[in-house]
């Protein structure tokens, strides 16, 4: 009962912050990117919250539970430097272009309404896959905390992020990503001494989950391998690993949950410090989390489904006035994602589908309108399919997100850099490259086994980059187009500008620092532990 109280108070709390920032939504601007104020703390937070979700702290800690923990950390690894590369190589200059949306950036980018619309519907269908995945995530942790029906806990939590989605838009989607952040950013820090002290403390915690009988290699670099294993042979595992942090890092880069976070950004020097926070916020987060799920395993190794293990440790190995911000915290991932997706889906269906589409702009009465509508249609849509697809939290995440690093990756870096690239070019690389994830992932449903390193998203990248390659061979770059490139490469002096490059230059200090304190701890916590088990 007590876990049901403190997640209908925080789901009451989001919802009032909704109403109460709806009534200051005056503009589009405000409520597609919340008016352009947003300080390094706030576009920190929503990056983060937008990024994890179920799929992190259930679908993952799953993953890592039955045999992959060390797996998964080499995947961060690179897929956690998607900040520093996106907020460097693209968000910034996306930011420069003052769009609303990224799709509106890319149409303004090769002054072509068919790119615009492309990357429009490849948000609206990738996210909202994402988007299925997530809210059947939190539906499954409700139902199982509260002990109502899967559906009664879906209809909730519909009901919870599209109503605060809903009234206030960007503005409400990025002070409750804020709160979320701190909410799940506290749980997973504070739970890992708790449970590795249920575990058997260090670093006698670490040694039994090495050499726990019941799941060999559990700490392995490769994990558990074999042919009734995920992952094959040790080195299929490790591609894998490196093949997805690569793909994760793109997604990150330019994916328009976390690209669009740069558009709410105050100035530039926000976006480049948020991008280092985001950073050292992701990797700190999983490597607490999965050093200490891999703990579980040596106290229930009999968590089923395995998506449930981090709220059984809520559950069994906390305190509970801990266990209830866990869960909260949770749910809270969940939310935040939720919000963020409805929020871009309702935006790309508004501004970039109807107003092209219509060939007409809206006024910002009109736009808002429309947005609510919008988003109200479409997380009705999402609920149920949400009741129709079986859960599939990290699987059915992980297709939807690498459908951006394909069909968006290259084209938007080249947005960028290249003189060469033409409307033609990006259009069908926006289009091939989805079409390829989707070829390769329907390969693999028909019982296609396709090697560990031609995964579907190799295959979308390939045809992506092709495509951009031979159809920039064809049609002419205008004049709009280079004066719109020059234009965003073009970098902006802020009024205080000496201020501000003053505080952005201690950030490769603070990066440094966060690496050391991260190699401290990895050692004390696992290599140390390791060693002592080997000798044992």
């Amino acid at each position: 009962m007590i876990y049901t109280i403190g997640i209908a108070a925080s789901f009451i709390l989001y919802v009032l912050i909704g109403l109460v920032l709806s009534r200051k939504v005056k503009s589009s601007e405000e409520y597609y990117v919340s008016g352009r104020k947003g300080s390094t703390l706030m576009v920190t937070g929503t990056l983060v919250a937008s990024f994890l979700s179920t799929v992190s702290f259930m679908g993952e800690a799953g993953f890592s539970y039955e045999g992959y923990p060390i797996l998964l950390l080499i995947l961060v690894i690179f897929n956690a430097t998607g900040y520093v590369v996106g907020v460097f190589f693209f968000g910034r200059y996306l930011r420069r272009s003052k769009a609303l949306t990224v799709p509106e950036y890319f149409g303004n980018r090769f002054q072509s309404n068919k790119v615009r619309m492309a990357a429009a519907i490849t948000t609206i269908l990738g996210i909202s896959a994402y988007l299925v995945a997530v809210t059947q995530g939190g539906a499954v942790l409700l139902s199982e905390i509260s002990g109502v029906s899967y559906f009664v806990a879906l209809l909730i939590m519909w009901l919870v992020y599209a109503s605060f989605t809903v009234l206030s838009g960007a503005k409400g989607v990025m002070v409750n990503d804020t709160i979320m952040f701190f909410l799940f950013s506290i749980a997973t820090y504070i739970s890992f001494p708790f449970i590795i002290g249920k575990s058997g403390g260090v670093p006698d915690a670490i040694i039994k989950a090495a050499t726990n009988p019941e799941r060999p290699d559990l700490l392995s670099w490769h994990g558990i391998t074999g042919p009734n294993a995920y992952m094959g042979e040790p080195w299929e595992a490790l591609i894998w690993a490196v093949i997805l942090g690569l793909v994760w890092s793109a997604v990150i880069a330019i994916s328009p949950w976390q690209s669009s976070r740069y558009l709410m950004a105050k100035n530039e020097h926000v976006a480049i410090r948020s991008g280092v926070w985001a950073t050292i916020s992701i990797i700190t987060i999983y490597l607490f989390l999965h050093i200490s799920i891999s703990t579980t395993t040596t106290v229930n190794p009999d968590i089923k489904p395995a998506e449930k293990v981090f709220i059984w440790s809520a559950m069994n190995m906390v305190p509970t006035w801990l266990g209830v911000i866990i869960i909260s915290g949770i749910m809270a991932a969940a939310l935040s994602s939720c919000a963020s997706f409805l929020q871009l889906i309702g935006s790309s269906v508004t501004r970039d589908i109807m107003e092209q589409s219509r060939n007409k702009t809206y006024s910002d009465k009109q736009l808002l309108r429309a947005s609510r509508i919008s988003m109200i249609v479409v997380s009705f849509v999402i609920l149920l399919i949400g009741l129709w697809q079986p859960p599939s939290i990290m699987w059915i995440g992980y297709f939807a997100a690498t459908l951006f690093a394909a069909s968006w990756g290259p084209v938007a870096f080249a947005s960028v850099y290249s003189k060469k690239v033409t409307k033609t070019g990006a259009l069908w690389s926006i289009i091939m490259g989805f079409l390829g994830v989707v070829f390769g992932e329907s390969l693999k449903k028909v019982g296609v086994a396709l090697p560990v390193y031609f995964n579907p998203v190799i295959i979308g990248i390939i045809l992506s980059s092709l495509a951009l390659y031979i159809g920039s061979k064809f049609g002419e770059i205008t004049a709009e187009e280079r004066d719109f490139q020059e234009n965003i490469l073009q970098r902006p002096i802020e009024e205080n500008e000496k201020e501000e490059m003053a505080i952005t230059r201690r950030y490769p200090m603070y990066l440094a620092v966060s690496g050391i304190l991260i190699i401290v701890i990895t050692f004390i916590f696992y290599y140390w532990p390791l060693i002592l088990a080997m000798k044992g």
